[in-house]
């Protein structure tokens, strides 16, 4: 126990600080199809029995060192044309479009109506996507959110053989939300902040904000929401080998199969994401004449300090470690220093404690 202790001023000895660190993420189409066994049967692909959603990893999911990634669904408004009694899990489609809408959006006006999925650039509220693929990522790779300004994701609209170099040019369709950033080009709802996906223009800019709009991305939430016309006639292969739409592929096809066509044509995703560390700092203050006498009871023998040659010679410590006290001098918390400082009735020191949450 300490021989004596030090009180901290609240206003001069603490103060608090936030840090933001970002880490590339970069998702490869080759992981998401085809790497762990045949596509449509990879090992790291998991369907489950409610037939509503796919979840991806980046090894096969059996395996102990697997990682969820994320997943993919899709789902229309029950205005949609695409909405039929008879079509195939016509109730869950839109069943998972309404639920990720008022998790993300909320309800508009006082009826409770639904808020429809916004692709309108200038963020107005005026544009609506009725018919969307969710790809809602795993917070382990996205941590705290994902910074704005850094999503991309490139997806091949070409035939099921070749949708990323189907003639006379490749159909890779390159959509990031690089017009927003954390000062601008985003806006905010119910499920947090979320920017507008553009697409990529002819001179290899992206969208500015009023035009080109294919989807939306949830910073916080880490979703990212499509539109299904950015894919056209060639979506998802039939067992005869007959290419679909994407409008019969939604209408006919069961959402683990039109998770399958997506997966297919997913070339690449990447981002930044955002891992929040808030601190709180004390400058523990060792004046001139305290701390000179270590606690250490093999600091004396037979009541003689050991490090002092003359009796006249000042006392001499080392400091090797901080105890943090509440009111009642009470252990909260201990920080090791590096290597032993050297603390006389000559000289003061300041350590910097910090405390990461």
């Amino acid at each position: 126990m300490p021989v004596y202790y030090e009180p901290l001023n609240v206003n001069s000895d603490r103060t608090t600080t936030r840090t933001v660190l970002h880490e590339i993420i970069p998702l490869t189409g080759t992981i998401v199809s085809g790497t762990y066994g045949v596509y449509r049967s990879e090992e790291n692909i998991k369907n489950y029995t409610h037939g509503m959603f796919q979840s991806v990893y980046d090894y096969p999911y059996l395996s102990s060192s697997a990682n969820h990634i994320f997943d993919i669904t899709m789902g229309y408004d029950e205005s949609s044309p695409y909405s039929g009694s008879s079509h195939t899990q016509n109730s869950k489609k839109i069943n998972i479009y309404n639920q990720f809408s008022q998790v993300l959006l909320g309800y508009t006006g006082s009826a409770n109506v639904v808020r429809l999925f916004e692709s309108d650039l200038k963020l107005d509220q005026t544009g609506s996507m009725r018919e969307v693929f969710f790809i809602p990522l795993s917070r382990l790779v996205i941590k705290d959110q994902i910074k704005k300004g850094s999503f991309s994701i490139a997806v091949g609209t070409g035939s099921f053989a070749t949708p990323y170099t189907e003639a006379p040019s490749p159909s890779v369709l390159t959509l990031t939300d690089a017009s927003a950033s954390e000062i601008g080009g985003t806006t905010n709802t119910l499920g947090g902040d979320f920017g507008v996906l553009h697409q990529q223009n002819s001179d290899g800019t992206y969208g500015d904000g009023t035009a080109n709009g294919a989807g939306v991305i949830f910073y916080q939430a880490g979703i990212a929401v499509l539109t299904a016309s950015i894919f056209g006639a060639n979506f998802q292969v039939d067992t005869d080998g007959t290419n679909h739409t994407v409008k019969a592929s939604m209408i006919t096809s069961s959402i683990s199969g039109n998770c399958d066509a997506l997966r297919r044509r997913i070339q690449n995703v990447s981002f930044n994401n955002s891992t929040e560390i808030n601190s709180t700092i004390y400058f523990c203050r060792l004046p001139v004449n305290k701390f000179n006498y270590s606690s250490n009871p093999t600091y004396v023998s037979g009541s003689k300090i050991r490090v002092k040659n003359v009796a006249s010679d000042l006392p001499v410590s080392y400091v090797t470690t901080v105890g943090l006290y509440n009111s009642r001098n009470e252990l909260l918390a201990t920080a090791k220093l590096s290597e032993p400082l050297k603390k006389t009735p000559q000289n003061e020191l300041t350590i910097r404690v910090r405390l990461d949450y």
